[in-house]
């Protein structure tokens, strides 16, 4: 069964970027009114353009299954909550074509992820309760989506 743990970026490098406030904002803009915290996501994008969609997506709850993992090899994706609904992130490294070494992670109140271009990740899993979420993608012609499919699905148990 895999355990999934709080999101850190330390522990989530490897695939993307932990899109949250950090301390104290870059600069005050907006007459000192509003803080800053300036670029913390790398967008990567093969051609294309950034685009940005909403996804509505439906309530799952743990303990779940999970039967496949995706990748999109012409740009990163981005996940933001507008609902404020956590959500359950999961992400592998790749061997050859191969998601591996899989993880699941869980989003805590004001975290969004920037998936690198090419991680394997599953997709958008709301926990709880639906959830509204704002994706920033490459929008562009080509195959951006390959997917893997387990043989058997993973357990995906409660938290840490």
């Amino acid at each position: 069964m895999l355990t999934p743990r709080p999101l850190t970026q330390a522990e989530f490098a490897a695939f993307g970027d932990v899109i949250e406030l950090k301390g104290t904002p870059d600069k005050l803009i907006n007459q000192g009114m509003c803080g800053r915290h300036h670029d913390l996501a790398v967008l990567d994008f093969a051609d294309g353009r950034a685009g940005i969609s909403l996804f509505d997506a439906e309530a799952r709850h743990l303990p779940c299954e999970v039967a496949l993992v995706e990748r999109h090899p012409l740009g990163s994706q981005a996940f933001v909550p507008i609902s404020g609904t956590p959500f359950l992130v999961i992400v592998a490294e790749d061997d050859d074509g191969t998601p591996v070494n899989i993880q699941a992670f869980v989003t805590q109140p004001g975290q969004s992820v920037n998936l690198h271009r090419g991680v394997w990740h599953g997709v958008l899993c709301p926990l709880g309760k639906r959830g509204l979420y704002a994706v920033v993608d490459r929008i562009g012609p080509g195959n951006n989506l390959e997917e893997h499919w387990f043989d058997t699905p993973l357990n995906v148990g409660p938290m840490m």
